[in-house]
């Protein structure tokens, strides 16, 4: 990049001194909010914990900001007001602070830029809210980005504050649909070296992974896909079984040109004598996605409200917040707490009645934790009538059908269960799934179905594999044994790595906080054409550092290792992290 552009990247260690000099020149003496010191440095309690985006020009500084994440465990904000003055604390936001440029540079798009930025920065780790004390004389900039006074002021020195806060959805969609023209000539002007992409995607979900960006999503370049390891997918390391194989390989001229049972009678019928389950409880869909999409947008409207777990799949978020814009609250899962669900947290949280839908991923993706279904059996049992409760069996293959609600959403109005056959059948390609539900609540959901409903290579392919039990459950019982292998071979890469394995096709790797991201990661994994999931825009639990690794054959998992160890340490020489220490 030229030394002309405005480069945007993280503070370094050598930045630090510049900060607190700068710090004390505008807020100490320019501003008054602070007594002057003999040294002519500000620093403050947050310093080393919180995250410093600095902008400049070669080697000249221009401007930085500060970002306060809620994993500190406290903020700026805490100094003049109490969570009870300010409850939104208390909603784990992202805190922006002390947006500084130096005074030769402020009449410059530094200091916006510095502000998308940290609202990059805040999506790409989770985050879901900024608050922010906005100095009065930058309230403009401040509202014309998003942000909303939420009627506290603070007055510090000689210099007044309003406390503003936004949602980041929000937020992101407002400078998006309002500067995204003027991003856009930015763009060209911006050395930008952040660890999350400059723009965000359209729809602002992560559907699936980027793999397939590598191996050509123009179908091009196929023979690509024998050199990507695509382990920031879910898709089965394994085949589908012979009998999958061989009727998709009878007649695929066949298969290709005729139209498919318009009910997918079939294939209802295979699922029914499969699972033990009458043929009217059950609704099928091309995928899990197609039954979420067609479901909530029959049963929800801007004014329901949904509780989720956190974390959870994306899939939902996007759904019920950012598509039909309902009221989302979520169930913390812990880490300390092994990321279960705690069944009287969870019962304590739904007693009031106010939630028109509660969703469970059991076993839960990402975290990979399962929670008995004995447990939730007693949570529901319990639970107010009004309350719908959608359980995703996406993953309950790798645990087995007795931990399954299935029989319980057969009678109970209140539950619905959606299971994937794309896992655990490896049928991810042909996009096959369906739901239970009693008899009334089934037959709605198929009168709002439209015909056709599921592809005929995927009916054939899903009957075929429904009648092989014995093959599949031998492949998951090898997938445990490389799952189990795969995570002592990573673990054994860092000693500061926390592996945590899972129930499913898949385990969680945790860096150290002085480590590189997990973005940081995964980019340079895929130096070495190995792709992994970052798990940090799901949630702020993940604090950025959190990575999903799918398991694959032997060969694969073995790149795996190769490119996690490379990653960390390229030149024998561990990555930089992404935030001021």
């Amino acid at each position: 990049m030229g030394r002309d552009l405005l480069q945007l990247r993280s503070a370094t260690e050598e930045d630090l001194d510049w900060i607190h000099e700068l710090r004390h020149r505008v807020y100490a003496q320019e501003l008054g909010q602070h007594a002057p010191d003999p040294a002519g440095r500000l620093r403050d309690g947050l310093d080393g914990d919180n995250v410093y985006l600095v902008a400049a020009r070669g080697a000249v500084r221009i401007g930085f900001v500060s970002l306060t994440p809620p994993w500190v465990g406290r903020y700026g904000l805490d100094k003049y007001l109490t969570r009870d003055e300010l409850p939104l604390l208390h909603d784990d936001p992202f805190e922006v602070r002390l947006l500084t440029v130096e005074p030769r540079w402020r009449a410059t798009a530094a200091a916006p830029l510095l502000m998308y930025a940290a609202l990059r920065w805040t999506a790409a780790r989770g985050g879901r809210r900024l608050v922010a004390m906005g100095r009065d004389a930058l309230l403009d900039l401040y509202r014309a980005v998003g942000l909303s006074p939420v009627g506290r002021t603070i007055h510090s020195g000689a210099v007044t504050f309003e406390v503003l806060t936004g949602a980041v959805t929000e937020l992101t969609r407002r400078v998006t649909d309002r500067y995204g023209s003027a991003l856009e000539r930015l763009r060209t002007t911006v050395d930008w070296r952040l660890d999350v992409p400059f723009a965000p995607r359209p729809d602002g979900c992560e559907h699936g992974g980027a793999s397939f960006t590598a191996v050509g999503t123009d179908f091009r370049t196929l023979h690509r896909r024998h050199d990507i390891v695509m382990a920031d997918v879910l898709d089965a390391w394994f085949p589908p079984a012979p009998g999958v194989r061989a009727v998709l390989a009878e007649d695929p001229a066949w298969i290709a040109r005729t139209s498919p049972p318009a009910g997918a009678e079939g294939l209802l019928a295979e699922i029914a004598t499969a699972r033990a389950l009458p043929t009217e409880t059950l609704a099928v869909g091309a995928g899990s996605s197609d039954l979420i999409f067609r479901a909530f947008g029959h049963w929800l409207t801007p004014q329901s409200r949904v509780l989720l777990t956190d974390p959870c799949y994306g899939e939902y978020a996007h759904v019920t917040e950012r598509v039909i814009g309902c009221r989302v609250d979520r169930l913390p899962l812990r880490r300390e707490d092994g990321w279960r669900i705690d069944p009287d947290r969870l019962s304590a949280a739904v007693a009031s009645g106010r939630y028109d839908l509660v969703v469970l991923v059991n076993p839960n993706n990402p975290t990979g934790r399962h929670a008995p279904a004995a447990a939730l059996r007693s949570v529901i049992a319990t639970a107010p009538v009004r309350t719908r409760w959608w359980i995703d069996e996406a993953y309950l293959g790798y645990v087995g059908p007795a931990e399954s609600l299935a029989g319980l959403a057969a009678t109970d109005p209140r539950v619905v269960v959606c299971t994937s056959l794309s896992k655990t059948y490896a049928l991810s390609g042909l996009r096959a799934a369906y739901l239970v539900a009693e008899p009334v609540t089934a037959a709605e959901l198929r009168r709002w179905s439209p015909p056709w409903p599921v592809g005929l290579p995927a009916q054939l392919a899903a009957v075929a594999a429904l009648r092989d039990p014995a093959y599949y459950a031998d492949r998951l019982r090898r997938t445990h044994a490389l799952r189990r292998r795969l995570a002592a071979d990573l673990a054994a890469v860092d000693g500061d790595l926390r592996v945590e394995e899972a129930v499913a096709n898949f385990l969680t790797v945790t860096l150290p906080p002085d480590g590189p991201s997990a973005a940081r990661l995964v980019s340079e994994c895929r130096r070495h054409d190995v792709y992994l999931r970052d798990l940090s825009p799901l949630s702020p639990r993940y604090e950025g550092r959190t990575v999903r690794i799918a398991v694959r054959d032997t060969d694969e998992n073995a790149r795996i290792v190769a490119a996690v160890r490379a990653a960390l340490r390229p030149t024998g020489v561990p990555l930089v992290t992404g935030s001021a220490r």
